[in-house]
């Protein structure tokens, strides 16, 4: 039997340089990219398991995860969220698995809802999720603080939604958590597809249909070369190229404007004032030069790419006792050194590896 380890047991301790520098909001890496996003998993627990991400051959009954001791806490969060938004960190996402099996997130929301940049401006807090107790949570997320939400939605087919997150669960009560979190107030609400061949393609025109005109925006994402677990063929990926013409021939699109630098979604509206649709081309594109994002794993390792081969551990030096300032120059020293550039490479590396390297899950670090 095939063993696939899911957390990364390739990590290294986070170095303390000898002279930390003074936060000033203005980092930047080898390539002159700022740090403006932090996503932070908070669990690596989720109620789906979705084909291309957990697939249940994997994450089955006798799959242990990690147990309560080894997650950050909410205090260690929001410590190290402090410590990146004084970095430059204007947007921090927090993902999973699934972020809100977290007992009580709610707290770390309200938590971190109070930080806010050098300027004084309050940070993009965001949430990615399965919609699966979305319609229970909504209201108190709202409460809490939290000011978008992301839900992930591979089909309106309840056969092939079944099928995909493999829990058998309706895809009703998600779009019923969709219609909560717009009821209570979240604004900018997305809904993100994975496109996947011979799977759930057939279902690009319509989710396109059911989408246009309403406030959501939904964006497709080309199944993604993420980890081991989910088998990934390039075989099996839709283009975003694909994706457009298929909605163009029957609701014409125009290109527009990104709304910010580092946007990793492109963005085409409907010619008829139906609103836009987004794609991400993370296997066809790349968007590396811009790439401003920094993910902090359940257990506290620190990674500069989605698909690193390693992080970095910030949760020993919190539990070692050291200072802010040192950990704010180990964060400082990571992203300095940082030259991450994946998708630009990812044919280069796949032609000179004879066995590629190992990368980390989504499903520890989130998408």
């Amino acid at each position: 039997m095939k063993i696939i380890p899911v957390t990364d047991v390739r990590h290294k301790a986070a170095t303390i340089p000898a002279l930390a520098e003074a936060p000033t909001g203005l980092l930047t890496d080898q390539l002159t990219r700022p740090l403006r996003d932090l996503r932070i998993s908070v669990t690596d627990r989720c109620n789906f398991r979705c084909v291309y991400c957990m697939p249940k051959q994997v994450f089955d009954k006798n799959y242990v995860f990690l147990p309560q001791t080894d997650l950050l806490s909410f205090e260690e969060i929001l410590r190290l969220a402090t410590l990146f938004v004084a970095h430059g960190v204007e947007k921090i996402r927090l993902t999973g698995g699934e972020p809100l099996l977290r007992k009580h997130i709610e707290k770390l929301i309200a938590q971190l809802s109070r930080l806010t940049t050098p300027e004084g401006r309050p940070l993009d807090l965001t949430l990615t999720t399965n919609g699966a107790l979305l319609a229970k949570k909504a209201q108190s997320l709202k409460d809490a603080g939290l000011r978008r939400v992301t839900v992930s939605l591979d089909s309106l087919d309840d056969t092939t939604f079944r099928r995909m997150n493999d829990v058998d669960f309706p895809v009703t009560d998600v779009l019923h958590g969709i219609d909560a979190a717009h009821a209570v107030g979240l604004s900018s609400i997305k809904v993100n597809m994975v496109v996947k061949g011979g799977v759930n393609d057939q279902e690009i025109l319509p989710m396109a249909r059911h989408f246009k005109g309403s406030p959501f925006i939904l964006r497709f994402i080309e199944y993604m070369d993420v980890g081991a677990s989910n088998g990934w063929q390039m075989d099996e990926v839709i283009s975003s190229a694909q994706v457009i013409e298929r909605i163009h021939a029957h609701m014409p699109l125009a290109p527009i404007e990104a709304n910010y630098a580092g946007e990793t979604a492109a963005r085409w509206r409907y010619l008829d004032g139906g609103g836009e649709v987004g794609v991400i081309s993370s296997v066809t594109q790349s968007f590396c030069h811009e790439c401003t994002r920094a993910r902090l794993s359940t257990e506290g390792k620190l990674f500069t790419c989605l698909f690193a081969t390693q992080g970095h551990d910030l949760r020993a030096l919190l539990r070692a006792g050291h200072t802010d300032a040192d950990i704010s120059g180990a964060i400082s020293h990571l992203w300095r050194a940082r030259s991450d550039r994946y998708s630009e490479l990812r044919s280069q590396q796949t032609a000179n590896l004879e066995q590629p390297l190992r990368r980390v899950e989504m499903s520890y670090i989130g998408g």
